[in-house]
C-alpha cells in the first residue's frame, strides 16, 4: 500500500529540495528576483541627477528632494579591471580566504541617460573583457550566512555572454 501511495507522488524536485532562501547582501540596494531584478537609485527633483545606491540628498545640486527610481539594466562597460586578491572583511562579504577566493572582475557599467554604477562583473577573463560591451543586470551569489541562507548581490553580465 505505501509503495503504491509513494509510486503517485510526483518526483522530487532536487533543485528545489536544495534551494536555499536568498537575501540580498544589503537592503535596499536592489528588488526583485534573478529575472526580475532593478537597482534601487535615486533621482533629484531639483536637477535631475541619478544617484545609487539611493540617498536623501542630491550630491551635484545639495536638493533634499530625491525620489527613489529603479534603474535602467543594461549598459555599456565604461571601464574595468580584474580584483586579484581577496579583499578586507569585513566590510566585505563572501570568501576572503586565499584557497577559497577566486579572482572576480570589477567595473564601471554606464546607464543611458542616467549614471556609471561600479559594480562586480561577472566575467574574469581579462580576454573577454572589452570597453563598450553591452552589459546587463543579473544577480549572483555572494556567500552562505549563519542562518544557512544565500547571500546574494548585483552584478552586471555581458549581454551576449549565453549566445557565444
Amino acid at each position: 500500500m505505501i509503495v503504491w501511495l509513494l509510486s503517485r507522488l510526483p518526483p522530487l524536485d532536487w533543485k528545489a529540495v536544495n534551494m536555499r532562501k536568498q537575501v540580498p547582501v544589503q537592503d535596499g540596494l536592489f528588488s526583485g528576483s534573478a529575472e526580475t531584478v532593478r537597482l534601487i537609485g535615486g533621482r533629484c527633483i531639483d536637477c535631475q541627477n541619478h544617484v545609487f545606491p539611493y540617498q536623501s540628498g542630491c550630491p551635484k545640486c545639495s536638493g533634499t528632494e530625491v525620489a527613489k527610481v529603479e534603474l535602467g539594466t543594461e549598459g555599456e562597460l565604461w571601464t574595468w579591471t580584474i580584483q586579484g586578491y581577496p579583499p578586507k572583511a569585513p566590510p566585505y562579504v563572501g570568501d576572503v580566504e586565499e584557497h577559497d577566493f577566486e579572482p572576480f572582475g570589477v567595473g564601471y557599467v554606464e546607464l543611458p541617460d542616467e549614471l556609471r554604477v561600479e559594480a562586480r562583473l561577472t566575467e574574469n577573463d581579462p580576454s573577454r573583457l572589452r570597453i563598450g560591451m553591452p552589459m546587463k543586470l543579473v544577480l549572483v551569489p555572494l556567500t552562505i550566512n549563519d542562518l544557512d541562507e544565500e547571500v546574494v548581490t548585483f552584478a552586471f553580465a555581458p549581454k551576449d555572454a549565453g549566445n557565444e
